[in-house]
């Protein structure tokens, strides 16, 4: 193979792992609707919503993966562990309970904070210097968030108890998203994602075992639209999309990947509109350029 073919290989590459993470992006920021409909319409607790999503789509996985259970040792087994409770329990129920506590606006632009947090931790731990391009980039891109935020009419109220437990969901996502950087490319995607969703169901089930009120799973058979709803959180806003980032991670790096969260609002707002009829102001379009110019030039001047 020559070098020409060789670049032109990773870089064809490089476009799927994009691509993926915009896929991944897209179903994530679809999912808030999903979930709103399973809380609201159907009366799941925060977290029932996660438990029963993650434990459904780990017995998919096992049963696919079901030869390789354990990790090559007991540190890999412990950063599992770390990183699956971080973006499992840790993230979710931390999120869905600051949202009792705090605005829908503080918890979404604070929760957007990760790629920012993800960028000084890998500066950090991994005495990385930062680009200036990537910084400029994020920053750019954070901007349009707030302003998709606020094309809601959304404000910002302190509000303590809510905006730290935003920010410390913000903080989990970026800690799994540095430690799970050591294992990836020792482990099949299928293998990383079905640990992480492991540790992070595990550590769930005492949250959902003394959760106040009853359970829901009877409305998963009764109700059709339950059960669907539920079905697209497992099957493509887990399994598919978690396969997916996790691949990614190894082709673009923790940065870059993670920089692709701040696409989730756009989608939100897309899908809400045609879903929910919420119309999309000015200050929202203003949002997804910011968003995407942010990205576009994170990227671009990331070496």
């Amino acid at each position: 193979m020559t070098l020409a073919e060789k670049n032109n290989g990773t870089l064809y590459i490089k476009i799927l792992a994009h691509i993926g993470c915009l896929l991944t992006a897209c179903a994530w920021g679809t999912s808030f609707l999903a979930t709103k409909v399973l809380m609201v319409d159907g009366g799941f607790s925060p977290v029932e919503v996660y438990v029963y999503r993650f434990v459904l789509a780990y017995l998919i996985i096992l049963a696919i993966t079901c030869k390789h259970i354990r990790s090559k040792s007991w540190r890999d087994e412990l950063t599992f562990a770390i990183s699956g409770i971080c973006c499992g329990s840790l993230y979710f129920v931390t999120e869905n309970y600051a949202l009792r506590n705090t605005t829908t606006g503080n918890v979404s632009l604070l929760a957007s904070v990760s790629p920012i947090f993800t960028t000084i931790l890998m500066a950090v731990v991994y005495r990385q210097k930062l680009k200036a391009g990537v910084v400029i980039g994020s920053l750019i891109a954070f901007l349009g968030v707030g302003c998709i935020i606020f094309s809601h009419g959304e404000s910002i109220e302190i509000r303590p108890l809510g905006d730290l437990l935003a920010i410390s969901a913000s903080l989990s996502w970026a800690v799994y998203t540095i430690t799970i950087r050591r294992v990836i490319p020792h482990y099949t995607s299928l293998f990383v994602t079905r640990k992480l969703f492991f540790y992070g169901v595990i550590s769930a089930l005492p949250l959902l075992l003394f959760q106040e009120g009853g359970f829901h799973i009877v409305e998963l058979f009764t109700v059709p639209s339950m059960l669907w709803n539920l079905l697209f959180l497992v099957l493509f806003c887990s399994i598919v999309s978690y396969l997916i980032w996790n691949e990614a991670m190894k082709v673009l790096g923790a940065v870059t990947t993670n920089n692709y969260l701040y696409m989730q609002p756009i989608v939100t707002m897309v899908a809400a509109y045609f879903v929910f009829g919420e119309s999309i102001y000015l200050l929202g379009y203003v949002g997804c350029v910011l968003i995407l110019g942010g990205l576009i030039l994170a990227d671009k001047l990331k070496s």
